[in-house]
């Protein structure tokens, strides 16, 4: 996981970087929302995969459902899985907001007459409340919704494995 989590740190950083350098603050407002919803939707896999039903999976399996088998694997790995979802891309997400939240108050104390001090605890205050919100309003669609929200993560391993040829 530590290697997982320095490699994609690297990466996010590294496209981050490329899209805001000269960026307009539009840029950079779109950039910090990718990296909150991001980490709000890993967030709904993560708790999803520890709730979902086997079962459920293990039927469309037999019937051959596309993406049933990468379901059913998320599910029996839902320690790791949750892990990886939870704490590297939603930590890696949290810090990258973070800093595009520092490059946006920047830009606001640079181009407007705001006191140095209030544009930052707005821009904090802010990305705090869309990420937390977004994560309490994610976990309960995660719970309810489990089965749903691992079976469309499924598709999705599915489509990724069929695209670079190696699965099922």
């Amino acid at each position: 996981m530590v290697l997982a989590s320095f490699l994609l740190s690297v990466v996010f950083s590294y496209g981050s970087s490329a899209a805001l350098n000269d960026a307009n603050i539009y840029i950079t407002l779109s950039v910090l929302c990718f990296f909150v919803m991001l980490g709000v939707l890993f967030d709904i896999i993560g708790v999803a995969t520890t709730s979902a039903e086997l079962k459920t999976f293990n039927s469309m399996a037999s019937r051959k459902v596309r993406g049933a088998r990468e379901s059913i694997w998320l599910i029996k790995n839902a320690e790791k899985v949750s892990s990886f979802c939870n704490d590297v891309i939603g930590d890696i997400c949290g810090i990258m907001s973070g800093t595009t939240g520092a490059l946006i108050t920047g830009e606001i104390v640079s181009s407007t007459n705001l006191h140095p001090v209030f544009a930052p605890l707005t821009v904090t205050g802010i990305i705090a409340a869309a990420t937390i919100g977004g994560k309490a309003a994610g976990k309960a669609v995660a719970v309810r919704r489990s089965d749903s929200v691992v079976f469309a993560a499924g598709r999705v391993i599915y489509f990724f494995k069929k695209i670079i040829g190696r699965g099922g």
